[in-house]
């Protein structure tokens, strides 16, 4: 049996590099050696044992955010996928046949399940090898660099987000989150809103924000009232739309209050489950504001992604703080938390040093 090396989250605040079998494929599924696995927010919560549903498939290779080279396929997969192809891919596995799915919701399945999050058999972004259903592939072309394929992954969810929010031209947008929320405010910006407005307490971040795609940033460490800047920016009246990318009780709370009357208010940070939030219900009603969720991207959205990367829409390589050997993710995870300058981290199974940018 072939072996791989692989970062195996053994138990909460536990991951271990692991010697493991190389994922077998199926006749349907190609074999993808990851060039990089870039960390997500969320990997944090399923390392620290925040996600019950995800504490409950322990032990377990998280990592969904990854991009590499098929090494493997299967016997029917298609003569256009080839050994070689330089790949994304849709990481969500909807059963298709639950009450959602046929009703074209597939984001809702009841069964839903997305690799380098809930399954154990495919391996996760955090390691060697992963395999992956032929459907699910999406090619990335030669313009598109190994660095920004990385991200195709969380511009997806963005996506998801942003097609949802369905942003006019000239219309406010107001996104609490420096991180993917800058990703987030470079779509607002294809799609023409004004003015963009990032709350952050990083300054490093805010001042990526700023040079990708934010008209003003509001730093709260210097302008705690977040609230009362935003409706100053907008005249009094508020952001057409809120985005809220942190996951946190307090700055959803904060995100209905910025929101305008007839505003929307898209929920995109995951909180804890205990976390709740105080909302005024009389301002569904009185003042029309409404809130909407979108949790990933799915199926298009990975063309979608890739389309914007390969026209020069949208370049993410300004995020990348620094790329870390494979054994080292545990240690990024941690310094993520720690390090305020950092941004965007890769995991990378192919080096052996770190590589800062």
């Amino acid at each position: 049996m072939r072996k791989m090396r692989a970062m195996v989250l053994e138990s909460p605040n536990k991951m271990v590099l692991s010697e493991v079998p190389v994922p077998t494929i199926n006749a349907d599924e190609v074999l993808i050696k990851v060039k990089y696995c870039g960390i997500c927010g969320s990997d944090w919560g399923a390392y620290t044992g925040k996600y019950a549903d995800e504490v409950a498939l322990l032990p377990l290779v998280i990592g969904h955010e990854f991009f590499g080279v098929i090494t493997e396929k299967g016997d029917d997969v298609p003569g256009d996928i080839a050994i070689g192809d330089r790949v994304s891919a849709d990481i969500c596995l909807p059963c298709n046949t639950c009450f959602y799915c046929r009703r074209g919701q597939k984001l809702l399945c009841s069964n839903f399940q997305q690799i380098g999050i809930h399954t154990a058999e495919t391996s996760g972004g955090y390691s060697e090898y992963i395999k992956v259903p032929w459907q699910n592939i999406y090619k990335v072309p030669d313009a598109v660099t190994d660095y920004q394929a990385s991200f195709i992954e969380p511009i997806t969810a963005c996506l998801g987000a942003s097609n949802k929010m369905n942003i006019k031209i000239a219309t406010s947008v107001a996104i609490i989150g420096a991180g993917l929320g800058i990703i987030h405010g470079c779509l607002a910006k294809i799609r023409g809103a004004a003015p963009i407005i990032i709350i952050d307490n990083n300054p490093d971040r805010l001042a990526i924000a700023k040079k990708m795609c934010a008209d003003h940033v509001i730093d709260i460490n210097k302008t705690p009232d977040a609230v009362a800047e935003v409706m100053r920016l907008t005249n009094g009246i508020g952001a057409d739309y809120v985005l809220e990318a942190v996951g946190c009780g307090a700055t959803y709370e904060q995100a209905f209050k910025m929101a305008r009357r007839g505003g929307v208010v898209e929920s995109f940070g995951i909180c804890s489950d205990d976390d709740l939030v105080s909302l005024p219900p009389v301002a569904f009603v009185i003042q029309e504001k409404s809130i909407q969720g979108s949790c990933a991207g799915i199926g298009h959205n990975w063309q979608e992604a890739i389309t914007l990367l390969e026209y020069g829409r949208i370049d993410p390589t300004p995020l990348i703080s620094m790329v870390v050997p494979l054994e080292e993710t545990e240690k990024a995870l941690k310094e993520l938390q720690e390090n305020r300058k950092l941004v965007k981290v890769l995991v990378s199974p192919e080096i052996t040093e770190r590589i800062i940018f």
